[in-house]
């Protein structure tokens, strides 16, 4: 798979960025019933929930990140991304595994720690 990496914004609504560090997994899912965005992808962190959502507006995307809007198709149900860098403005990741079964299996993988 090619680099593909994405900004997770809103952080700040949450747990902030704090609670980060890079090496850290995110799973991505879609939320086609999100009233404000039609192409929200919601961003969990294992033990925390919800932490953010993928940026989809040209003033939350960092760099060269794709916006949610890009990255939505790619996602199928969901993604596993892994984050990069840790900024105040949120988390830039690189896009890892794509589609849910995909997610499971590297979801019971990193349990195992």
């Amino acid at each position: 798979m090619e680099d593909i990496f994405f900004t997770v914004a809103g952080c700040k609504h949450y747990y902030g960025t704090e609670a980060f560090k890079p090496g850290m997994r995110v799973t991505l899912y879609k939320e086609p019933d999100n009233d404000y965005d039609k192409e929200a992808i919601r961003a969990e962190a294992r033990a925390l929930g919800k932490i953010g959502y993928v940026a989809n507006s040209p003033y939350t995307v960092l760099g060269e990140s794709r916006s949610a809007g890009r990255l939505y198709d790619l996602v199928d149900d969901g993604a596993v991304g892994r984050v990069l860098y840790v900024l105040p403005q949120g988390l830039v990741c690189e896009l890892e595994q794509t589609g849910f079964e995909k997610v499971k299996k590297i979801s019971k993988k990193h349990r195992q720690y």
